[in-house]
Parts: structure tokens; sequence; C-alpha cells
């Protein structure tokens, strides 16, 4: 019985904990949901005039002959115009290099067999980061091509924005960032986010679909702990390892002092400072 409460308690503190930072949590919130979807690009685009027609979510866009891309969140509005959003923890995981071959990999898998370079549809990739991954302080990053000799915008239809989810200042954008790192719905600002995360949170039903989130999360928290419980270990066995070493280094100094060797010498061979030596001197002469 107690194993079923402690299993229960860990689940609620999972579900409890959880937020739109954890890309898995984030898809099971936006799969299917356009509401949702279409606040968080009106707000990150600055554009209230988004309409988008479908969302979906993982999607794997396939490269034959090359590396493929599974995607977060996949929308796309009325006229077309392809929205990939990526959850990304890690500076590693949002590196502009990725950002470049998600472009590449929206662009082969729109362009269909035959038909003309220019029935392209705009794409933007979004980046929503923990942290400021392009370091110059900014809420916001909107990266399109130019022309250099000119400034003028190179008008391709790409797009690359980064969003810096540690920014959560009172914007329409900071409050997202807000919501994105909130665990509690009734917290949350933008009522297309809160809705849903409390659907998962706080019904049965919700609670069900998110079983295997809450298992992956509980494995990886678990996984965390033991990793931390033995770097701890490590660290206090590598600490103690170093205070025998230490000791054993003062009894040889000890014993070149009673052979009256010189402060400079003792702490030359017994790796200790002459300060220590010094101090170790006065003892024995005491």
């Amino acid at each position: 019985m107690q194993n079923v409460m402690e299993r229960y308690q860990t689940f609620r503190q999972v579900v409890d904990d959880i937020t739109l930072m954890n890309n898995r949590f984030m898809n099971k919130v936006f799969d299917g949901n356009i509401p949702a979807t279409q606040r968080m690009l009106r707000v990150i685009l600055k554009n209230d005039k988004i309409k988008v027609r479908k969302v979906s979510v993982q999607q794997w866009l396939q490269n034959l002959y090359g590396h493929s891309a599974q995607l977060d969140i996949l929308a796309e509005d009325e006229n077309g115009t392809q929205f990939n959003v990526e959850i990304q923890r890690s500076d590693e995981g949002a590196s502009v290099q990725r950002a470049r071959f998600y472009c590449g990999a929206l662009d082969m898998h729109f362009l269909d067999k035959g038909k003309k370079y220019e029935t392209l549809p705009d794409a933007y990739v979004i980046f929503i980061t923990e942290t400021d991954v392009l370091k110059n302080g900014r809420p916001l990053y909107h990266i399109q091509r130019s022309v250099d000799e000119t400034g003028e915008a190179f008008g391709d239809g790409s797009h690359i924005v980064y969003v810096n989810a540690a920014c959560q200042d009172d914007t329409p954008l900071g409050r997202l960032m807000q919501d994105f790192n909130c665990s509690n719905p009734a917290k949350m600002h933008y009522k297309e986010l809160a809705d849903t995360v409390n659907y998962f949170k706080s019904t049965k039903e919700g609670e069900i679909d998110m079983t295997d989130i809450i298992e992956a999360y509980a494995e990886n928290r678990a996984e965390k702990a033991a990793k931390e419980a033995v770097a701890k270990a490590e660290k206090k066995a590598e600490k103690k390892a170093e205070e025998a070493a230490h000791q054993r280094n003062v009894e040889v100094a000890k014993d070149m002092l009673a052979d009256n060797m010189s402060i400079e010498s003792v702490a030359r061979y017994s790796k200790l400072s002459e300060e220590e030596v010094r101090a170790l001197a006065a003892k024995q002469s005491a």
C-alpha cells in the first residue's frame, strides 16, 4: 500500500511541477490545439493577423540521403506559411547550424516534385530557448537573409527566430514566457494555454493522457538523482583521498624537520606550503 501511495505522490509531484518548457509536455498541449498555437505565434511574431489552419507535433521530415528532422510543432496558416516551433533547454540543441538545417528541411518537404521554386511558402523556424543562446540580452532575435552591399532584405521567405525564455518581463512576449515557465495554470496569463494545461493537470482524462510523459519525466529525474548521488560520493571519496595524502605529507615534513632540514627543502619535498611547514616547525619546537 505504501508503494502505491509513494508512486501516486511521485506522479502528482511531477504533474504539479512540469511546465511547457518540457518539450514532451508542450507537444501534448499544442497537438491539434489551434487556439493555443495561434496565440503563441501571434505573440512571438507580433502579428495578430496570423490565422492557424492546422497544427501537428512530432512531425518527421524524412531525408532518404541524409539527416532527417523531427519537429516539435509544425503549424500552417491560411496563407500556407509554415511555422516550426522547437523547445530547447540546452544551448547545444539550438545551434545556428541546426536552425539552418531545419529551414532547409522545411523547404525540401514542402516543395513538391515538378513545382516551381517560386511556390515555396514562407517558413519560420522558431527556437524557444531556456537561456539567452545568442547572448545579447534580448528577449527576441529575428534572423533573415539580407544583401550585404545594400542592407536590403533578400526576401526569400525564410525566417529564423530565437525566443529567450529567461526574459519574463511585463510585455506580451514576457508574459508568454512566464506561462511557458509556470507550473500552475491558474497563474498563467493566456487562457488558450492555461485551459489546456489545466486539462492535463486537473482532470482524470488528462492525467491518463499524461502517463507516458510522467513516466519518462520521473525516470529522467531518478536518473539525474542517481548521477548526482554518484558524483557526490565520488567527490567525498576524492576529498578523503586528498586529506589522507595531505596527512602523509605532514608526517613526511615532521620527519624532515626532526632531521633539521631547512624550511625551503621540507616544503619542496613534502609538497606543503612554506607557511604550513613553518607552523609545523613552531609546534615541534614549542
